[in-house]
């Protein structure tokens, strides 16, 4: 008998080609491939739940893989696997069993991303690399009346990258919101799934608005041009967190 375990996963993006396996650089999904292998003596191969971009953080990636054993001590293995990626802003914090038909992707219902602003004029020290730093004073209002206009179904074609391989670019917002905590601008993002830099797409407008580059309502007017030139240039990597897969 097969088995098919689901494991839930955090990691720090930075200085990763992304999480898929690439012709160059290293990818967080080939160093997990590679501490499961080790530990369970025999060829892993991992299913993610998405493909986060370079570096791009998360807090509960999932993925998937078969074995043909069945693993009897879960804070055994977690402790072996976690072990091998010791070197690595990766750990492995959950392990469950699944029936055969579970896939990290295909089964997953809904994505929730994160995304965090430090809008203040000092250097950030713990949050470094953790956040994006935007030293202007953002106008939050603003940005609270601006978010309501992705909010939906819409053809997301202005905030999607070039390489999106995506066959439509028809998204649904079921949820957005943002909120602020002392100098940080929190943004919680939730879909079923997302075109590639879509969610850095749209905190870059979001920056616009807070800026007073932008009206709010100039959102919109993106939302329906689909033309990539009129969106805001992307959040950088960092401030993104992949929040909770949802199944």
């Amino acid at each position: 008998m097969i088995n098919n375990y689901k494991i839930t996963i955090e990691y720090l993006g930075k200085g990763f080609v992304g999480w898929q396996i690439q012709k160059k650089g290293r990818s967080i999904q080939a160093i997990i491939e590679s501490a499961l292998t080790r530990v369970l003596k025999s060829k892993i191969k991992i299913n993610g739940s998405g493909r986060t971009d370079t570096g791009v953080n998360a807090e509960a990636q999932c993925a998937n893989f078969l074995y043909k054993k069945k693993i009897q001590n879960k804070f055994k293995f977690l402790s072996s696997v976690n072990h091998f990626l010791n070197k690595f802003p990766i750990s492995i914090t959950n392990l469950e069993a699944k029936k055969s038909n579970f896939h990290a992707r295909h089964s997953a219902k809904k994505r929730l991303y994160e995304y965090v602003i430090s809008n203040r004029a000092s250097k950030l020290a713990i949050d470094k690399d953790r956040a994006w730093l935007v030293k202007k004073k953002l106008e939050f209002k603003r940005i609270k009346k601006a978010i309501k206009y992705f909010k939906g179904t819409h053809d997301f074609s202005a905030f999607r990258s070039s390489s999106c391989s995506a066959k439509s670019p028809i998204r649904k917002i079921s949820m957005i919101s943002v909120k602020k905590k002392k100098d940080k601008i929190i943004f919680l993002i939730e879909s079923k799934s997302f075109l590639q830099k879509q969610v850095r797409s749209m905190v870059g407008c979001l920056k616009y608005v807070g800026e007073n580059k932008w009206s709010p309502e100039k959102v919109k007017e993106v939302i329906n041009s689909k033309k990539r030139e009129n969106c805001a240039p992307p959040a950088p990597p960092e401030g993104l967190y992949l929040k909770k897969i949802f199944y």
